[in-house]
């Protein structure tokens, strides 16, 4: 099937569109939301970040602009035009329940403009899905935080088995962030021809209780 794969920059959506692949589908495109046109939605990813994953994987981007009383209305947008392409599907990397919906909201859209969901994801023990995530070999950095639950020192650590261990001491956070604990930015991986390397790096608190990672200098490196 043809589809187009919801695309944050963060690992979920970069290890649901390499399990698309692996499953037979056919991914046209990505496509991000945007909250302005320097930095993605939730994650605030640097657009250039996004266009060099999306390069190194070969996979058009497509990047739409948007505000929070716009968001659904414009993610449809997207969803249609990429229909009118031939697009079948949507992958996504939603994994529990989303606002009452048993579908999840992403099920509920794609059900809204016709599209098939494709959701690898979908109800699996978030235990189970970080550990086959490290297996692949995809690299992740964390971009943002909720600084109630994991404060600005969490900022920058790599995805690795040692991050999986110190979340679980824890004990009320979700291994793969999934109440919005934590976002990552995903620097290498299976897919990607070329790795992106993180030189400098600054940590801010924002308001609203975030915290943020900004990437003020990267590079992309062939592999």
């Amino acid at each position: 099937m043809k589809v187009v794969a919801s695309w944050s920059g963060g690992k979920d959506s970069c290890y649901t569109q390499y399990l698309a692949t692996q499953q037979g589908h056919q991914v046209m495109n990505l496509f991000t939301m945007m909250m302005s046109e320097k930095k993605s939605n939730f994650h605030m990813i640097p657009s250039a970040i996004l266009d060099a994953q999306a390069e190194a994987i070969g996979i058009p981007l497509i990047k739409k602009t948007t505000s929070p009383q716009n968001y659904e209305k414009d993610f449809k947008a997207v969803l249609l035009e990429c229909k009118a392409r031939g697009m079948q599907g949507l992958v996504t990397g939603d994994i529990y329940e989303v606002a009452g919906h048993e579908e999840g909201w992403l099920g509920r859209v794609c059900k809204e403009v016709g599209l098939t969901p494709v959701k690898p994801l979908w109800m699996g023990d978030t235990k189970k899905i970080y550990l086959d995530y490290l297996k692949t070999g995809f690299k992740a950095t964390v971009v943002r935080t909720k600084l109630d639950l994991l404060g600005v020192d969490w900022l920058g650590r790599e995805l690795d088995r040692k991050f999986y261990d110190d979340i679980l001491k824890l004990g009320n956070i979700d291994p793969c962030g999934e109440g919005g604990e934590y976002h990552t930015v995903v620097t290498d991986g299976p897919t990607f021809k070329k790795k992106i390397e993180i030189e400098e790096t600054q940590k801010h608190k924002l308001d609203g209780g975030f915290g943020y990672l900004e990437i003020k200098k990267w590079k992309a490196v062939p592999k």
